[in-house]
């Protein structure tokens, strides 16, 4: 009872503190419908297909500009958050509370996902409004179920690397992983373009396969099961991870 209380005390305050991040909320939510729109206008017309796809350009950049938006506010937030608490203090004084490594990591991956919406559902607006993209009702409620669900494997993960990477390395450690992720799972331009060699690895990643969820439900296609797997072994290591880390820093203090 009381490590459930203790959660939800701190996913409130996650919460609370995310959104009077002003800056964090701007780059999270405007930088990918800014994207979108720049990728979109550039990338041949309204119904030029993407190879591999057979999927417009505006619908499929659209889910993959609001996968990064997702990516963008749960990666960035968490992980370089708690590397800066860990060196203030504040999470040595979690450890005086019965908030458990499991309770912490739950806590902050879905305070994170729920700050992830607001990217989600502005790109989808800007997308159906100035890029006239269509979906039917279904397919808009899936999509945001989809990928705001999907988040959660990288708000996992930028809790690991805040544990990980210390307040000096934690930036650079972030920005590699959150570019190379984007950029080979596909979600900046089609893997399909990559070389042999490279769509091999790319499709084991977790950005692709995040990807390919909203992918499906647009071509009004169950997701495949490969790449729901592959979501939650990820998510499964990246938050065991963070519980471990969590434990080992308490005993290092």
């Amino acid at each position: 009872m009381l490590n459930t209380f203790a959660a939800r005390g701190l996913i409130k305050l996650e919460l609370a503190r995310a959104l009077r991040n002003r800056k964090f909320l701007f780059f999270s939510v405007i930088y990918p419908a800014a994207l979108f729109l720049l990728i979109s206008s550039t990338s041949g017309s309204a119904n030029t297909k993407v190879t591999g796809s057979g999927l417009t350009v505006p619908t499929y950049m659209m889910v993959s500009m609001a996968s990064f938006g997702a990516l963008t506010a749960v990666l960035m937030g968490n992980s370089e958050r708690i590397a800066k608490e860990r060196e203030n203090g504040w999470v040595r004084q979690l450890r005086l509370t019965s908030l458990p490594g499991h309770g912490y990591v739950l806590a902050k991956t879905a305070g994170a996902a729920v700050v992830s919406l607001p990217s989600i559902v502005v790109v989808f607006v800007v997308a159906a409004t100035l890029k006239h993209v269509r979906l039917d009702l279904w397919q808009w409620l899936a999509l945001t179920g989809a990928i705001w669900a999907g988040s959660l494997v990288f708000a996992a993960l930028g809790v690991a690397i805040g544990y990980l990477a210390t307040g000096d390395a934690v930036r650079p450690i972030t920005m590699i992983t959150y570019f190379g992720l984007s950029i080979l799972g596909g979600l900046w331009w089609p893997s399909a373009v990559f070389p042999t060699w490279l769509q091999n690895i790319a499709k084991w990643l977790p950005t692709h396969a995040y990807a390919a969820l909203g992918q499906a439900i647009e071509q009004s296609q169950a997701p495949h099961a490969k790449d729901i797997a592959i979501l939650v072994v990820f998510f499964a290591l990246f938050a065991g991870g963070a519980a471990w880390l969590y434990r080992k820093d308490t005993l290092k203090a």
